[in-house]
């Protein structure tokens, strides 16, 4: 279900706004455009959904216009065109009031450097959104406390600010905003400040929180890694312009252009692709209809020495070899059941190309790729290394 929907949204600062956009469409830099009008393209004709439970990723290097754009979604900066949905609601038309109430039961913001006041205790902190709703003072008490106590805080709630590290005080905020139990987070380079350890920490936290309280995230960064480890789907922006959109997957595998290729080339893809992106089609055996003689002749034709064997709806049984079919061929056998192996490590789709390395070097035999029980293809090594080391992420790389 669509959260939020973004139609050509613009936002230039300055004057000389329609000479501006005159020269963007013209394909004019930024620079270009600030040298001839003074003014300065934030964000250029952005075109996005948010789908309801997504967490949705801006990214890009700084002066991209990943901020703006965030500030546009609550309308703490106003767009100079184009129009902003949340359910269905065009934000870009409310009067203050509408507005206001807008950010308080729906949107929460989670900054940078914690936003965090020094004089309130943690309780206080966390509470602080509830006071501005005008929540009685007990209710708010234990939404706050509910708030810190899923983020592991409860303990803390009567310390102040500066007696917290760093990763602890960022807690508060995404605690804070959650108190108020928005539909929609938008977090803005929240994570940035924190060291890598920490870092990754406060992601792992954020995925285990998302589990559990389904929220719609609009998250910034500047960083690919972070992007690809939390995203669902992200939005990669240079010069104020969204310049693709697209899970982990697609934008390692297909980017659109050089500046986004030129973001994934020190990108971990064992990390990030799928054994999707690395299995090829499999050459298999009807255990329930095929003989040994079937079973040689197709490894004949297909130059292979292994076939995977699945019955009439491609449920995955096992593995033939070659020398069992050639022996039970010598024996006469008519069926395959009797040399049917079934020690051939499985594995679904969706597994990390990470998660495979070490048993697909240790395996003697292929990795059977199922879902569901059906067969869907098969990893082998070459093909894998491949996976990881070519441009587009697609393997070329015939079975050995």
């Amino acid at each position: 279900m669509e959260k939020i929907k973004v139609e050509h949204v613009t936002k230039i600062f300055g004057k000389h706004v329609n000479a501006a956009l005159k020269l963007v469409k013209q394909k004019k830099s930024k620079t270009e455009i600030l040298n001839e009008t003074g003014a300065t393209i934030g964000v250029y004709d952005a075109n996005f959904t948010v789908n309801e439970g997504e967490i949705f990723v801006i990214m890009g290097l700084s002066g991209s216009g990943k901020s703006t754009l965030i500030r546009l979604l609550n309308r703490l900066i106003d767009p100079t065109s184009g129009n902003i949905y949340i359910d269905g609601q065009n934000i870009s038309k409310l009067n203050k009031k509408e507005l206001r109430n807008i950010r308080r039961e729906k949107m929460s913001m989670v900054f940078q450097n914690f936003g965090l006041f020094p004089h309130r205790t943690i309780l206080q902190n966390t509470e602080y959104g509830l006071e501005v709703k005008g929540v009685p003072k007990e209710e708010r008490r234990l939404k706050a406390e509910k708030a810190l106590d899923n983020a592991g805080l409860l303990p803390y709630k009567d310390q102040y600010p500066s007696q917290l590290s760093g990763g602890m005080q960022q807690r508060v905020g995404l605690a804070r905003a959650l108190a108020n139990d928005p539909d929609i987070l938008l977090m803005d380079e929240a994570f940035s400040a924190l060291d890598p350890l920490i870092r990754k920490e406060m992601q792992d936290e954020l995925l285990e929180l998302q589990q559990k309280m389904k929220k719609t995230i609009v998250f910034i960064t500047h960083d690919l890694n972070e992007a690809l480890r939390i995203g669902d789907r992200i939005a990669l922006m240079k010069d104020g312009q969204i310049i693709q959109i697209g899970n982990g997957e697609e934008i390692l595998t297909n980017p659109a252009n050089d500046y986004v290729r030129s973001f994934t080339e020190d990108v971990d893809r064992s990390k990030v692709l799928t054994v999707e992106n690395a299995m090829i089609r499999p050459v298999s055996i009807n255990i329930e209809t095929d003989g040994p003689k079937v079973a040689l002749q197709l490894m004949r034709e297909e130059k292979v020495s292994v076939l995977l064997a699945v019955d009439k709806q491609r449920n995955f049984k096992g593995y033939i070899t070659a020398s069992d079919a050639h022996e039970a061929s010598k024996r006469g056998e008519m069926h395959l059941h009797g040399i049917l192996r079934e020690d051939m490590l499985t594995v679904p789709p969706d597994t990390l190309i990470q998660d495979v390395l070490g048993p697909i070097s240790d395996s003697p035999t292929p990795i059977a790729v199922v879902k569901d029980g059906k067969l869907l293809g098969v990893l082998i090594r070459g093909v894998v290394i491949e996976a990881l080391s070519s441009s587009n992420g697609s393997g070329g790389v015939d079975d050995e």
